[in-house]
């Protein structure tokens, strides 16, 4: 039991779940992308580990996305990632499990190109869930400890933008 908790591949989950927390707490939408950069990486490793190569498919565009995200925000380059993650997806589907990473590697591939602040954070937070199902499902311990303390930070976030803005609107008024 202890040589799981401390697999490889649990490491590797637990790595993705300093840079997911780090990612979430962050109101600058550049420093969220970086950090969701460095998340994905480590858990490509982390499912390619565990055998699910539908979430190695779907973490390598989400990867990929973010550095994009990044550099370009242009519709083109959302609607190719949302085909890629669609694509890749069917291609390497095992179930119907497998939808859950590609239905929020395409969410959030949608929040990252084509909304900004706590809206992109909000859909990010629908992405997040189905992770949580979907980690939850293939026993991914740091995986699950991810997303869930992911969504409670992502909305901690979203509550303290909300928060900003009204105390910024009340000093205009």
């Amino acid at each position: 039991m202890i040589e799981h908790l401390v697999s490889p591949a649990q490491c590797l989950g637990y790595l993705a779940f300093v840079f997911g927390v780090a990612c979430f707490a962050q109101q600058n939408d550049r420093r969220f992308k970086i950090f969701m950069a460095l998340e994905c990486t480590a858990y490509i490793g982390h499912f390619w580990l565990l055998g699910q190569p539908t979430a190695v498919a779907s973490t390598t565009v989400s990867l990929l996305r973010s550095l994009a995200s990044l550099q370009a925000r242009t519709p083109a380059i959302g609607v190719f990632f949302i085909m890629l993650s669609a694509g890749l997806g069917v291609w390497l589907m095992q179930g119907w499990l497998s939808l859950l990473p590609i239905a929020a590697s395409c969410i959030g591939t949608y929040a990252l190109f084509f909304l900004s602040g706590a809206r992109m954070r909000a859909l990010m937070l629908v992405g997040t869930l189905l992770w949580l199902v979907n980690n939850l499902w293939i026993g991914s311990i740091g995986g699950t400890a991810l997303e869930a303390v992911l969504a409670a930070t992502n909305l901690h976030t979203l509550w303290r933008m909300r928060r900003d803005a009204q105390r910024r609107d009340s000093a205009l008024a």
